[in-house]
């Protein structure tokens, strides 16, 4: 880029509350960073070295740094079979000890070829193997893969090894900033880390493991609008407590290692997304989700409160409240089949059949329930008054994780519709957002815990300065919304089920 260039200019696509890392030139000790980033053809993978020096990462250190002139150099893969893939020859000093040893996954290994240290290779482990790969006593482990372990398994014929460069720890905070102002003058050499990428857990070349489908589906909801907004920075991770009450099924137990992203499945923050920026080891509370493949960087140095720009591959593939011709659409861009119940006149995708995306990308094909879209009513809520009962309502609707919702109707008369959601035991309502003078016709409201119908939700279609939508007194009732469609209210009876979606103001 010209001297004088500024960061808006790179990442003139990017959202402007999204947080940008922005690391200045220099030189760094080798003590300073354990972790190296290898750049392949297939993708990049992160190494933590051992130790602190450049010592024990053996030749890795000698090849060519990421920002060298040197773009010819590519050392090539040499042989790779399921246990294993290696690349080289390239010639070492080591001694090789001539014994089987065992290697865990993710294990990185400096063996040689036919105990001739002039064809050295490194080695990476794809799953636990036990084999002689001709290295130096103890093994010769030189590090392990902490991120990027799904291009371990896309290796092939032609792929090489590029470049490696050392990352910067999250104490380093003296050449790193983390920031949104756009007018910041680059400088040559700078790094500029933009966004990060998850890989989802169950997601591999060889196939889709549908046994984490449920508890992923909630990492994509989480990460469906792009962002990552960061609740609490601690010394070993970032969490994202937007979904934090959601309740998340324990399905996968693994090691926290640097990058990896997980749910907790308990506890008050259950619900919340983790990102470790630290190895600790795997909790009872935190079931794996899926792992950074870019971006580590940018989930080190921000800060609380700052959002960051965040890709989840896949992204989600979930149909209900879409229109029926959208999600046909939707489904081909994904190479979906679909199979619908009704086609005819315009219709709302309501039921989906598998429900997860993992699941649906898993059979390659969806069931889809629909209704009309004369018997989907349009709402809109007030978070900004009603932050806390929205969210009871979005969460006993369904709204918290799906387009569309659901509200069993209880009773109506005259101007009143009153709905009976089914709310869990111990579910506080406080008074909130509580009218005065005279309610709008078309409010939408529930009671709140001071009266014995808590919980009820009402909508009255002509305005009231007495009672308000769930017929009780303006102090049980809590306005959190306005209903956008009444005419469709009229040919509701009690008994059946109204489908609502929300429109954002």
């Amino acid at each position: 880029m010209p001297e004088g260039t500024t960061l808006q200019e790179i990442v003139s696509d990017l959202d402007t509350a999204c947080s940008v890392v922005v690391i200045r030139p220099g030189e760094e000790a080798a003590a300073e960073t354990r972790s190296l980033r290898v750049s392949t053809t297939a993708g990049e993978v992160v190494i933590e070295l051992p130790g602190t020096g450049a010592e024990e990462s053996g030749a890795l250190v000698t090849l060519p740094a990421c920002d060298s002139a040197d773009e010819s150099f590519g050392l090539p893969l040499g042989w790779a079979d399921r246990y294993s893939v290696s690349f080289g020859p390239f010639p070492s000093d080591i001694r090789p000890a001539r014994v089987p040893e065992r290697y865990a996954e993710g294990d990185v290994i400096l063996g040689c070829g036919g105990y001739d240290p002039r064809r050295s290779y490194f080695i990476f482990s794809r799953m636990r193997h036990n084999a002689d790969h001709g290295a130096a006593p103890g093994g010769g482990v030189i590090g392990r893969v902490v991120s990027g372990k799904s291009v371990l398994a896309r290796w092939s014929a032609g792929d090489r090894i590029k470049c490696v460069e050392r990352i910067l720890s999250r104490e380093d905070r003296s050449r790193a900033i983390s920031t949104t102002d756009r007018s910041l003058p680059l400088e040559d050499g700078m790094q500029v880390i933009s966004h990060v990428r998850v890989i989802a857990e169950g997601i591999s070349p060889s196939g889709t493991d549908t046994t984490v489908a449920e508890s992923v589906e909630h990492l994509l909801l989480a990460l469906e609008d792009g962002r990552f907004h960061i609740g609490r920075s601690a010394s070993t991770h970032v969490r994202d407590d937007r979904l934090g009450g959601t309740d998340t099924p324990f399905q996968k137990r693994a090691s926290r290692l640097e990058g990896t992203v997980t749910v907790r499945t308990r506890g008050a923050c259950r619900g919340c997304v983790y990102i470790s920026t630290t190895d600790t080891p795997g909790s009872a509370a935190h079931t794996v989700v899926g792992r950074v493949a870019h971006g580590i960087e940018l989930v080190r140095f921000a800060g609380e409160g700052e959002q960051l720009c965040i890709r989840s591959e896949p992204p989600r593939l979930e149909f209900l409240g879409m229109a029926l011709n959208d999600a046909e659409a939707r489904a081909a861009e994904r190479g979906i089949t679909l199979s619908v119940d009704e086609t005819s006149g315009e219709r709302v995708v309501v039921g989906q059949d598998p429900a997860t995306t993992l699941e649906v990308l898993a059979a390659g094909s969806a069931r889809l329930m629909t209704v009309p879209l004369t018997d989907v009513i349009a709402i809109r809520l007030d978070d900004e008054n009603a932050p806390a009962t929205c969210n009871i309502f979005r969460t006993v609707s369904g709204l918290k994780l799906h387009n569309v919702g659901m509200l069993p109707i209880l009773y109506t008369f005259e101007d009143v519709y009153l709905f009976k959601p089914d709310m869990a035991t111990g579910t506080k309502i406080i008074l909130e957002n509580l009218p005065s003078g005279e309610i709008p016709a078309n409010a939408l409201a529930m009671t709140n815990d001071s009266r014995k119908g808590t919980g009820i939700v009402g909508v009255r279609t002509t305005a009231n300065r007495e009672f308000g939508p769930t017929s009780e007194p303006f102090e049980g009732t809590n306005i959190i919304g306005t209903v956008l469609e009444p005419e469709k209210l009229q040919v509701l009876g009690e008994g059946k089920v109204v489908f609502i979606r929300e429109v954002k103001s």
